[in-house]
């Protein structure tokens, strides 16, 4: 794998030669598979991850061997659990430390594909409200699609971009920053980021990623917490930012406790110590990303119980039939017929009307029993696009 020589050249001086060699080794082996399992899918003890190892600074997290067909898994499409890099997850642990919250108003401003999000979903204290923004439309509806699937109740969904909540005046207590990076971080796991990769676009992203903080800035209640997470590695898009977030704003960055088993890397920029983690193939276990805590300084108004609005602002909502209906149960041939689109069967005595199909009792969706036949309504977008089908259930999480 050919790497651009300005990155080698830059990373190198960066890290330094042990850690960078290090880096260079990894991609010598295939990037790590994990997932991320929903809390709805407790029911009185924990499912069993097949074939697994625990992801150590995320509770819910597995690396699995291998990487599965989980088009094939219908219980990946109910949102028992999520796909996701081991390293993202960081965020539960974020949350998880900063557990004396109180119930929170929070914001992810470029949330797309979701992960996050649902990660953020699973450790928020209760009564909480999340807004999961995305502002590219067709990542939106990626977007729409997996915290439907999820199934939290406490999250909206949102198609803005960040000057849009500083416009509306929305005011939340936390916000998390994924911002848009050169993708350094993903170099191992998606080949085609390394085409993508110039000094220029270096540049280009730094300066995209303060005019989405300080927007965010805006936008966040005195006390509030600012999470700024990129997955690249150098310093301008990482702790030169943070440097210009404290000067800037006053930021005061928090120190999260982590184990030193995790191999999770500090400060890179000389002379720059405030508390920020940085993960490196070869080192963690995990492909790359960079997170950094903030505090706003004045009085803390968290928890303070005023809704989020909205108004001003572009909301979407999944078009599936809402409310409560019947629940037909589905073996595992019918469950991927069904995610395919087509048209079911359903048991003679199956009510007429909206009907919601599971699978080992995890709603998939929604069909229209007619009698003879139920119409499929799952969403179009959502369905599985091949032909080819397994010979044998896909089985990757197993729930008793």
């Amino acid at each position: 794998m050919q790497l651009p020589e300005d990155f080698i050249r830059e990373t190198r001086q960066l890290m330094g030669e042990e850690r960078f060699n290090s880096y260079l080794e990894a991609f010598e082996e295939e990037a790590p598979v994990s997932i991320r399992l929903n809390p709805r899918t407790q029911r009185g003890q924990s499912p069993c991850v097949l074939a697994a190892s625990d992801v150590p600074w995320c509770e819910e997290g597995y690396y699995l061997e291998g990487r599965p067909q989980f088009t094939f898994d219908p219980l990946f499409h109910a949102g028992c659990y999520y796909v996701q890099e081991a390293a993202s997850m960081f965020v539960t642990h974020v949350l998880r430390e900063l557990s004396n919250l109180s119930p929170l108003n929070a914001l992810d401003m470029c949330a797309a594909p979701g992960g996050k999000s649902t990660a953020m979903l699973s450790v928020l204290p209760e009564g909480s409200t999340l807004v999961s923004n995305e502002p590219i439309p067709t990542r939106a509806q990626i977007l729409l699609e997996n915290i439907t699937k999820w199934g939290a109740k406490n999250c909206i969904v949102t198609n803005n971009y960040p000057r849009d909540f500083k416009k509306a005046k929305t005011k939340f207590d936390l916000i998390l920053c994924d911002v848009p990076c050169s993708g350094e971080g993903m170099f191992r796991k998606d080949p085609a980021t390394i085409s993508e990769w110039s000094v220029q676009n270096v540049e280009k992203c730094w300066r995209l990623q303060r005019e989405i903080v300080a927007d965010a800035w805006e936008c966040l209640n005195p006390g509030g917490i600012l999470i700024y997470s990129t997955c690249t590695f150098n310093t301008k898009e990482n702790e030169e930012n943070v440097r210009w977030m404290m000067e800037e704003y006053d930021a005061e960055p928090i120190d999260i406790p982590i184990d030193p088993s995790w191999h999770i890397t500090g400060s890179l920029l000389d002379g720059f110590d405030a508390p920020v983690y940085r993960f490196i193939p070869g080192i963690t276990r995990s492909e790359g990303l960079f997170v950094c805590v903030l505090k706003k300084r004045g009085e803390d108004t968290k928890g303070s119980g005023t809704s989020v609005s909205l108004k001003g602002l572009k909301v979407l909502e999944a078009d599936i039939p809402q409310g409560e209906s019947p629940h037909v149960d589905l073996p595992y041939s019918e469950a991927l017929k069904y995610l395919r689109g087509e048209t079911l069967v359903l048991p003679a005595d199956t009510p007429r009307g909206i009907v919601t199909v599971t699978y080992k009792g995890f709603a998939l969706g929604p069909v229209k029993n007619i009698g003879n036949r139920a119409n499929n309504l799952y969403p179009k977008p959502w369905r599985i696009k091949t032909t080819h089908l397994p010979t044998e259930e896909v089985k990757i999480i197993d729930i008793q």
